[in-house]
């Protein structure tokens, strides 16, 4: 594997993510944000945070596989969510947990969380985008 993840001494340890990837591979892929649409375009989930964002990290493990690579290669994700607070995080949490279990890989990786006002099309409530290093 080319992503070796910690959390190092001196940082937080928090539930939700990694702090550091170490990444050793020869080849970065930049995959687009990915919002819960099947392969067709079709919404997913209407108005459940948490079924987007299952879709998405689904989405985002489709993108991977194209590349040759795998949710494990992610070296870093950043999630965009329509008007973040705190007590959205159980949803978001729960589809992403439900997307690793049906992947079998670990969602834990360095995550940056930015909560936005909108995104491209007004039913997405969440878009994620990744960046992964392929050996």
């Amino acid at each position: 594997m080319a992503i070796e993840l910690i959390n190092p001494d001196g940082l937080p340890k928090p539930d939700a993510y990694v702090q550091v990837a170490i990444a050793t591979g020869t080849r970065t892929v930049y995959l687009s944000g990915q919002v819960a649409r099947t392969a067709e375009g079709e919404p997913v989930g209407a108005g459940d945070l948490s079924a987007q964002t299952e879709q998405a990290y689904l989405n985002v493990a489709t993108g991977l596989a194209a590349a040759g690579g795998t949710f494990d290669d992610i070296a870093k994700l950043t999630i965009y969510v329509v008007d973040w607070s705190l007590d959205k995080g159980e949803a978001l949490m729960s589809g992403a947990i439900r997307a690793a279990e049906r992947l079998g890989v670990n969602p834990m990786k360095p995550t940056t969380l930015i909560g936005v006002a909108a995104l491209g099309e007004p039913d997405l409530l969440v878009e994620v985008e990744a960046v992964a290093v392929l050996p």
